[in-house]
C-alpha cells in the first residue's frame, strides 16, 4: 500500500512541476505550438517505462515523477508525447512478460 502512495505522490508532485515549467515556457494564452517536443518525449518514455516495468519503489517513483512533469503540462501541451510515452511503455511490459 506503501507503494501506491509513494507513487502518486510523485505523480502530483511532478505534474506540479510540469505546470509551472510549462507556464514558464509558453507565456501565450493557449496552445500556439503543435509539434512534437522531442526532449519532453525522451522524458516521458523514461518515465512511463521505468513506472511500469521497474518493480523498484525507488525507481518507479522517478518513473512516475517524469511521467507526471510532462502529463502535467499546460492544457494541450504534452499530449502527444505522453500517448508515445504510454504506448512505447505498453510494448516493453508486453514483451518483458510474455509467457509462451
Amino acid at each position: 500500500m506503501l507503494d501506491y502512495l509513494v507513487y502518486l505522490l510523485t505523480f502530483v508532485i511532478g505534474s506540479i512541476l510540469g505546470l509551472l515549467y510549462s507556464y514558464k515556457l509558453h507565456g501565450e494564452p493557449f496552445v500556439a505550438d503543435s509539434s512534437l517536443n522531442s526532449k519532453m518525449c525522451i522524458v516521458s518514455i523514461i518515465g512511463w517505462v521505468l513506472g511500469f516495468n521497474s518493480g523498484n519503489i525507488v525507481l518507479g517513483g522517478i518513473g512516475f515523477l517524469l511521467a507526471g512533469f510532462v502529463m502535467g503540462e499546460r492544457p494541450g501541451y504534452g499530449r502527444k508525447e505522453t500517448a508515445i510515452g504510454l504506448i512505447i511503455a505498453i510494448i516493453v511490459y508486453l514483451l518483458l512478460h510474455w509467457t509462451v
